[in-house]
Order: structure tokens, then C-alpha cells, then sequence
């Protein structure tokens, strides 16, 4: 029976302490382990399987959505082992699905290897915090473990509004709201604009992906919040073009001043295969400084990667600085850290220049060993 089946399926995810299930028609169920795709050792499955492992664990209301959209997303409890953020979609016509497993456990700054400056930056008292990187690469555990500390030690109160809810978060110093956007509150921007009119403290937008959500992100954060906030994109030069680029021309210059005083910082991420096994994350951390500020008003975004780099004595480095320590380390591959590289040429230079004994010392960095095991159960 299929139950019991998705039982195992899921039993085997906890015990190896794998990232992804992703089942689909013609192949047996594949789990994501280190970054690499390996097939389970069961059987192929067919249509009739992926849809009675669908119905097994997807709600009425999500199988109607998946009937008339053609997809969707929810979130769901495995007993008190795991919990899992479901995405069921068709494609030729069957069903299949992804199940990402969200650990139950809350990792410290240290064991996720974050810039231990930010512990200071999400204590002020406003501005606009920005996680950012490609889909999978770990914000959602960043920010998890930001909100867990702003609640262990200070009594504010923190609303997220999250598509759908992947962490839950107990009330301890902080009072948590958690409402879901499609379940609690329809949209975004409306659910933004409630938050704003229950007094809170801190409030975590989960995706900020359209002009309306941004627009009351910033001005939330200038309104006297700390506002959290995701977005894919890579490195915090792209990220503050990004958000400037959404609005219209002719309101391009505004947006420019308001963010240049509300934003606080950009934590930028990619995750990659540590040898011999498990996952590490590389860091870009932007600390806005009134000499950065000025650069966002300014229009001259194009040489904040230079004040990145000048800026170490804030706790600031640039993705390709960390994907660089990680390989001297010894703890990823070339080809890895190459891969997520902002400016694959000029690393890969770089590492050329290390490996001859050609680089200057003020070059290197010492680098803490950044643990982001996938057996971090």
C-alpha cells in the first residue's frame, strides 16, 4: 500500500539525512544526498504510484489546486521526526512530486558558519535585512536561525509570512506570529500591511518577488521594523540592482534614497559538496555603511564589490573570497567552487596563482570550517 510506502520512503530520508525526494514516473524514487542525485533501490514506479504516494499525503484543498493549476506547494509534519515542503506538479501528463526536508532542529550561527557580525546587525532597532542565492541554497535555514536567536535573546515580536510555513518557532523571549500566505492571508502585500498594524518588532517576508511586496518591505523597514527578506539572486551588488530595476523609471530615483536608508545589510549564499561528504555554505555579506549608503543613492552600485572588499574590518567578504578559502581549506572541490563563483575567470586565476605559491599572504584568508552537514540530525 502506498502509505506505507511513502513511510519508508520518508524513514529513508531522515535516517540518511538527505536533502530532496524527488518521485516521478519511470524511475524509482530519488533522494539528493551531498548534491548528487541517487536513485533509491526499489522499483520503478509507474503512473498509478506517484499518484497514490500523492494522495497519501497531500491535502483535499492541494489536490484540487493541483487539478486546476497544474501544481502546488504545502508543508507537513513526518511524526516528530522531519517536516517536509511538498511541491506536486505534473509533467507529461503524471503526477510527481519533490519533498524537501526541513530539519527539525534549529542550527546555531557557528555550526551554519554566518559571519559572526551579524548577530549585531539584526539587533538594530530597523532596516531591511536581505537573504539571498539560488533556490536550495540554504536561506531558509539562515533565516530560521536569525529569528531563533532574535528569540532567545530579546522580547520582540516577530510575524513571518511564509509560502507555506517550513520552520515552526516556539514562543520563548519573543512572541512568534507565523501566518501562510494562501492558508492565514491570501497575498503578500496584504499580509503586510495587517502585520504592520499589529505591533511588531521584526517581521520576515518570506519572498519578495513582486513590485507591491518590495514597496511595503522597504517602507516597513523605514517605518521603524526590522524587515527580513529573501530574493533570488546572486551576490548584493545584483541584489540592489535587482530591486531597483522593478520599479518603473521614473520612480527608479526614489526607490534609490528610500533604500539606501533602510537597508541594513545582504547576506548572499551558495551551497556546495564538502569532501568526503555533506554540504558547506559559502558566504557574501554586505554591511551597509554611510559610504555604501551613499553608493546605492547615488546610482553607483557598480563599485560596491569594492567596497565589499575594503570593507573587512565591518565583517564584510565577497562570495568569490569564501568560495576561495573553502577550496585552500581543503574543503571543496576546484570544480565546485568554480561552479558558484560570481567570476569563475578570475577565481579560477586566482587558485592557479595559489597552487604556484604566487599569491601575496594579504590575498589569503583563514577560513572557519563552515559546517553544513547533511547529517546534521
Amino acid at each position: 500500500m502506498a502509505t506505507v510506502q511513502i513511510d519508508k520512503l520518508l524513514e529513508t530520508v531522515v535516517k540518511e539525512g538527505v536533502s530532496d525526494l524527488h518521485i516521478t514516473t519511470k524511475q524509482p524514487p530519488v533522494v539528493r544526498a551531498s548534491g548528487h542525485m541517487v536513485r533509491l533501490d526499489t522499483k520503478v514506479l509507474e503512473p498509478d504510484d506517484t499518484v497514490s504516494l500523492m494522495k497519501s499525503i497531500t491535502p483535499e484543498r492541494n489536490q484540487q489546486e493541483l487539478q486546476e493549476v497544474g501544481q502546488t506547494d504545502f508543508g507537513f509534519a513526518f511524526g516528530d521526526k522531519a517536516r517536509f515542503r511538498v511541491n506536486v506538479f505534473k509533467q507529461r501528463g503524471h503526477v510527481g512530486m519533490v519533498l524537501r526536508r526541513i530539519p527539525n532542529e534549529f542550527l546555531t550561527f557557528e555550526q551554519l558558519g554566518l559571519p559572526g557580525v551579524i548577530s549585531e546587525i539584526i539587533m538594530r532597532p530597523r532596516g531591511l535585512f536581505l537573504v539571498t542565492g539560488p533556490t536550495g541554497s540554504g536561506k531558509t535555514t539562515s533565516l530560521a536561525s536569525m529569528l531563533n536567536y532574535l528569540n532567545d535573546t530579546i522580547d520582540h515580536h516577530i510575524i513571518t509570512m511564509e509560502d507555506p510555513i517550513e520552520y515552526y518557532h516556539e514562543h520563548k523571549k519573543s512572541t512568534f506570529m507565523q501566518c501562510e500566505v494562501g492558508i492565514d492571508v491570501p497575498t503578500f502585500p496584504l499580509a503586510l500591511r495587517a502585520a504592520l498594524r499589529q505591533d511588531p518588532d521584526v517581521i520576515l517576508v518570506g519572498e519578495m518577488r513582486d513590485l507591491e511586496t518590495i514597496e511595503a518591505a522597504i517602507t516597513a523597514a523605514e517605518t521603524g521594523h526590522v524587515v527580513f527578506g529573501t530574493l533570488h539572486t546572486t551576490g548584493a551588488q545584483g541584489t540592489v540592482d535587482r530591486i531597483i530595476d522593478v520599479f518603473p523609471t521614473t520612480q527608479q530615483e526614489q526607490i534609490r534614497t528610500q533604500l539606501s536608508t533602510a537597508i541594513i545589510g545582504i547576506l548572499s549564499q551558495a551551497l556546495l559538496p564538502k569532501k568526503p561528504k555533506g554540504l558547506v555554505a559559502a558566504y557574501e555579506l554586505l554591511v551597509v555603511t554611510p559610504a555604501i549608503a551613499n553608493l546605492i543613492r547615488e546610482g553607483k552600485t557598480f563599485r560596491i564589490n569594492s567596497s565589499i572588499q575594503t570593507g573587512r574590518k565591518f565583517g564584510m567578504q565577497l562570495l568569490d573570497d569564501a568560495l576561495f578559502d573553502l577550496w585552500n581549506s581543503g574543503l571543496c572541490e576546484e570544480q565546485d567552487v568554480v561552479m558558484k563563483s560570481n567570476n569563475p575567470g578570475e577565481l579560477k586565476q586566482k587558485i592557479a596563482l595559489q597552487k604556484q605559491g604566487l599569491l601575496d599572504d594579504e590575498d589569503e584568508e583563514d577560513d572557519d570550517d563552515d559546517d553544513w552537514d547533511d547529517d546534521d540530525e
